[in-house]
């Protein structure tokens, strides 16, 4: 039951954002639209609520529900910035506004990942905080082995996501240099 909740809060996300995106910029409808795309949340509080239900009722901790709290902080950390570019991408398909683009060299770039890694720190804060609930509320380390493998598995993700982040830092890519007798916006997309 759990899996299928994750699936369906899943494809609910997608759901609610493409409703979200069409109210706000092919219906013209900017309010509706916000609030389809503010209604997100409450999906990741109704698993919240089912996963604590499904293991006050007796279920065994297992694979499952880690995998839930993972979700929720995956979501939790990542899920504002997934929506606020793909909605600078509606903007800029519907809108005629500037595609949002990351930043591509030096210290721009390494700022840029060092903010979605914190993305991922707070997924794994949020996991972590979930996960230890789960152990205390059932309070039986011999059950609850698998939801500490799950704490691990986000703390490693980060740190692996941590260390891709520092690498743009310590090895920041260079702004190509403009060809002899060109300007910085003239250069061409490709070199031949």
């Amino acid at each position: 039951m759990i899996v299928t909740l994750i699936i369906i809060c899943e494809v609910g996300f997608w759901v609610l954002l493409a409703a979200g995106l069409a109210a706000r910029y092919l219906l013209r409808m900017p309010r509706p639209g916000l609030a389809l795309l503010l209604c997100e949340p409450l999906l990741e509080v109704l698993l919240l609520v089912v996963t604590a239900v499904d293991l006050r009722n007796g279920a065994d901790p297992s694979w499952k529900h880690g995998l839930a709290a993972v979700y929720i902080g995956y979501t939790v950390g990542h899920g504002h910035r997934t929506v606020k570019w793909l909605d600078g991408h509606a903007a800029h398909r519907f809108h005629g506004m500037p595609l949002p683009r990351p930043p591509r060299y030096g210290k721009a770039r390494a700022l840029h990942e060092a903010k979605i890694w914190l993305g991922t720190a707070v997924a794994a804060v949020v996991a972590t905080g979930l996960l230890l609930l789960a152990m205390w509320y059932v309070d039986d380390p011999a059950r609850t082995s698998s939801l500490e493998a799950w704490m691990h598995t986000a703390w490693r993700t980060a740190g692996i996501h941590g260390l891709v982040a520092l690498s743009y830092a310590v090895f920041p890519r260079r702004d190509p240099a403009p060809a002899p007798g060109e300007r910085d916006g003239d250069r061409p997309l490709t070199r031949t």
